[in-house]
């Protein structure tokens, strides 16, 4: 399975996954994708704001676990330097910035799965990473 993110002609972007790129091409011809927001299938595909660097990652080389471990820690690191934690208000939070009540800014948070469903039917793009704990501490 494949993830591409997508937009429509009216400018809304959403996800879709596929077997692979034949299978989006072959549903796009027979307009089978559609916006979830305005059901329009002029659909294209548009760069992804995340990547895998390819050359780290082939069959060839190993992926060593401390490797995995050192790139976890540093998006952990990011996430907690660079967005502000607003814990269990996330969702009213990022409902706020997205009702322009609020500046926008970087945020992260917990959210129910009832809330999750509300940003999603409000149009509001949030993704979920998992919470890295330090396995050296006894807490």
């Amino acid at each position: 399975m494949i993830l591409f993110d997508l937009k429509c002609s009216n400018g809304h972007t959403f996800e879709g996954w596929f077997d692979d790129s034949r299978a989006f091409d072959k549903q796009k011809a027979k307009s089978m994708i559609a916006c979830p927001v305005c059901e329009d299938t002029a659909v294209s595909k548009v760069p992804s704001t995340f990547a895998i660097k390819a050359s780290q990652l082939t069959a060839d080389s190993s992926c060593k676990h401390e490797d995995l471990e050192n790139i976890g820690k540093k998006i952990a690191d990011f996430v907690k330097n660079n967005f502000e934690d607003v814990g269990c208000k996330f969702t009213t939070e990022a409902l706020k910035m997205h009702y322009g009540v609020s500046e926008p800014k970087n945020i992260r948070g917990t959210s129910t799965e009832k809330e999750e469903k509300i940003l999603k039917d409000e149009g509001i793009n949030f993704f979920k990473i998992p919470v890295l704990t330090d396995q050296n501490t006894d807490t």
